[in-house]
């Protein structure tokens, strides 16, 4: 019997945090199965943690859900990074080199690591991601193996404010163990994008609950990066301030207009709110973010003319309409994004577009961890395939003939009486029991006959 390997991953968002555990067999074959979703207020804001606490209750609730039907025990977990702060700073670092050496992937790995250890004042380096290199003043994608006397790298570091960092840091600490934080607009941009759309010129925008992360690629590689604190709660708050009803009805009420950025809306009413009044502040806030996304095209030093395309996801992506009017308001052609392909996921309840950054993360885990490790402990009962390592819990009691082994309590089997040979047929030593007593039937039949033997007793 194969042994699966399992994955398990976390992403921390402002308006819900999401697990998820995915089965990788030895043939490759990565499926998954089991998602659970903790809903947030005000505990997570622009994907930062504010309430430790209570972000801490919501991770340790996914854990044991997931713990509960996968029937075992969560021992790590990668955790995506993101949030308002997250964005790239583009720096360069030169190295002589001797000529008469090849270029290793070591000597290129030393130098990037270096690269990221200067410090930004009140930023902390999450990751250092090469843009191009010039061996000799001669650009390259691939260094790898070249001669030189010098080499110039063009990189992008990936920064963030350290309370980003130290608040996820405190939230783990009391959940699980962090086997690997994963930059998810990184993790999402190698999942979904085309290598094509990467090469001419595209724009991976995320549309959150209270960010939206811009990641623009040009020649296969990242020019930029940057997270804005807006997104689709932005525009629920618009209705709501504005139209003087709660939360939770103005999300019902953006969900439920058709086509709201629609310019001719059919007025009809929502849970008491006229669906005109309410589509104009959604058209407002609307063009207001797409204004600001429009704006990164130009921080990044590229022109539209630069790119190919936009790829869409995100919660916020699932406003009826909002694809449609980027693509009027950019001038680029826009396709939604999908989940990686490398997963299978066959539930339909969980196979939702809301999800692709969750599924982005396990997809990057899964190509990477060793095929001898697991985040995951199954509870083994009884005798396991040699597959498994057998775990030796020793003995609890004073009992030795009780067998604790995988937790569970067996008595000792008595010995089997040895089976008698062709040559010597056995024969039964002595006579069988006869019954004692005797039955109700043979009981009912006497109990018959002794009213039958009586003397009848005279009439009066």
């Amino acid at each position: 019997m194969s042994k699966s390997q399992y994955i398990a991953a976390l992403e921390i968002g402002s308006s819900k945090i999401v697990g998820a555990i995915a089965e990788k067999t030895n043939s490759g074959y990565v499926q998954i199965n089991h998602l659970e979703v903790e809903k947030l207020t005000n505990s997570v804001r622009h994907g930062c943690v504010q309430n430790v606490e209570n972000t801490k209750g919501c991770i340790n609730s996914i854990i044991k859900k997931l713990e509960n039907r996968i029937d075992g025990t969560i021992d790590e977990v990668f955790v995506g990074f993101s949030g308002r702060s997250l964005h790239s700073e583009p720096t360069e670092v030169n190295h002589n080199l001797d000529a008469t050496v090849p270029i290793t992937d070591d000597v290129l790995d030393r130098i990037i690591s270096e690269a990221g250890r200067d410090p930004i004042k009140n930023y902390e380096t999450i990751k250092v991601v090469p843009r191009t290199y010039y061996v000799d003043k001669n650009e390259t994608k691939s260094p790898s193996g070249q001669f030189g006397s010098n080499i110039n790298i063009k990189l992008n570091l990936i920064v963030a404010k350290t309370n980003l960092k130290l608040n996820l840091d405190r939230v783990m600490s009391g959940a699980t163990r962090v086997r690997e934080y994963l930059v998810t607009p990184l993790v999402v941009a190698d999942e979904i994008l085309e290598a094509s759309e990467k090469s001419l010129g595209c724009m991976l925008v995320d549309l959150g609950a209270e960010t939206t992360t811009v990641s623009i690629y040009k020649d296969g590689s990242l020019v930029y990066l940057i997270t804005l604190p807006l997104g689709g709660r932005n525009i629920t708050r618009d209705i709501s301030v504005g139209l003087n009803v709660l939360e939770d009805t103005a999300e019902r009420v953006k969900k439920n207009i058709s086509n709201p950025l629609d310019k001719k809306v059919e007025p009809i009413s929502i849970d008491g709110v006229n669906s005109t009044d309410a589509a104009n502040y959604i058209s407002a806030r609307t063009g207001e973010i797409i204004a600001n996304i429009k704006q990164q095209i130009s921080y990044a030093g590229v022109k539209i003319v630069d790119l190919h395309n936009i790829v869409l996801i995100g919660g916020g992506a699932q406003l009826q309409g909002i694809a449609r009017r980027i693509e009027d308001e950019i001038k680029l052609k826009v396709r939604m994004g999908s989940y990686p392909k490398s997963l299978n996921i066959l539930d339909h309840n969980i196979n939702r577009a809301e999800y692709i950054q969750i599924f982005s993360l396990l997809a990057k885990a899964a190509a990477n961890m060793p095929y001898n490790q697991s985040c995951v402990r199954l509870n083994t009962y009884g005798n396991t395939d040699d597959d498994f390592v057998t775990p030796d819990y020793g003995t609890r009691g004073n009992n030795d003939n009780e067998d604790y082994s995988y937790g569970r309590f067996r008595e000792e089997e008595p010995a089997r009486p040895s089976k008698p040979t062709r040559s010597e047929p056995s024969a039964p030593t002595t006579e069988p029991k006869r019954r004692k007593g005797m039955s109700w039937l043979e009981k009912a039949r006497a109990k018959m006959e002794q009213l039958m033997k009586e003397p009848e007793e005279d009439e009066e």
